[in-house]
C-alpha cells in the first residue's frame, strides 16, 4: 500500500506543482492529460526512484557518495526512458504532443533530452534526501480506507481521460 499511496500522493503534488508554475508564468499550461488532479508521471517517477534507490543503497556495498552518483545516473536514465515512454503513448494514444524538447541543444526527438536527464537525476537525488523523509511519515499514516477511495477515483479518471479524448 506504501508504494501506491506514494503513487496517489506525488502524482497530486506534481498536478499541483505544474498547475502553480502554470499560473505563475501565465503559459497557460495543463499538467498532464487527466482530468482530475493526478499527473500521473510523477507519480509513477516518484516510484521508480523509490524502488530503485533502495534497491541501490541496499545492495552495493559502496560509501554512500558513491553510491549517491552511481543513483543519479540510473535516475537520470530511468526517469529519461519514462518521459520518452510516456510522451509517445500520449502521442500515439490521444494524437497530442504534450511537451517538445526539440529547442534543447542534446534533444533526443521531442520527448527528452540530455539537459532534462540531468534536471531528473538531480531532482531524485533532492527527493530521496529531502522530499521524500519528510512526507514518507504522512503518507504512512494513510489509512487503507482513503487508498481504496483515491483508487476508485483515479480509475474513474482515467476512464473518463479515455472516453473524452478519443
Amino acid at each position: 500500500m506504501y508504494y501506491l499511496n506514494c503513487f496517489f500522493v506525488y502524482s497530486f503534488l506534481g498536478y499541483i506543482l505544474e498547475t502553480s508554475l502554470a499560473l505563475i508564468t501565465k503559459s497557460g499550461f495543463k499538467s498532464g492529460i487527466m482530468y482530475g488532479p493526478f499527473t500521473p508521471i510523477y507519480g509513477i517517477g516518484t516510484v521508480i526512484i523509490l524502488v530503485l534507490s533502495r534497491y541501490f543503497f541496499i545492495n552495493l556495498h559502496m560509501p554512500r557518495w558513491i553510491e549517491t552518483i552511481i543513483v543519479f545516473f540510473i535516475l537520470s536514465i530511468f526517469l529519461s526512458c519514462l518521459e520518452l515512454l510516456g510522451g509517445i503513448l500520449i502521442e500515439k494514444i490521444f494524437g497530442i504532443i504534450f511537451w517538445s524538447y526539440k529547442n534543447h541543444k542534446y534533444n533526443i526527438g521531442n520527448y527528452i533530452s540530455l539537459e532534462m536527464a540531468f534536471i531528473w537525476g538531480a531532482v531524485s537525488i533532492l527527493f530521496i534526501y529531502v522530499i521524500n523523509p519528510i512526507l514518507k511519515r504522512l503518507i504512512l499514516k494513510i489509512p487503507y480506507s482513503i487508498t481504496y477511495i483515491l483508487l476508485f477515483v483515479f480509475i474513474l479518471d482515467c476512464i473518463t481521460t479515455f472516453i473524452k479524448n478519443k
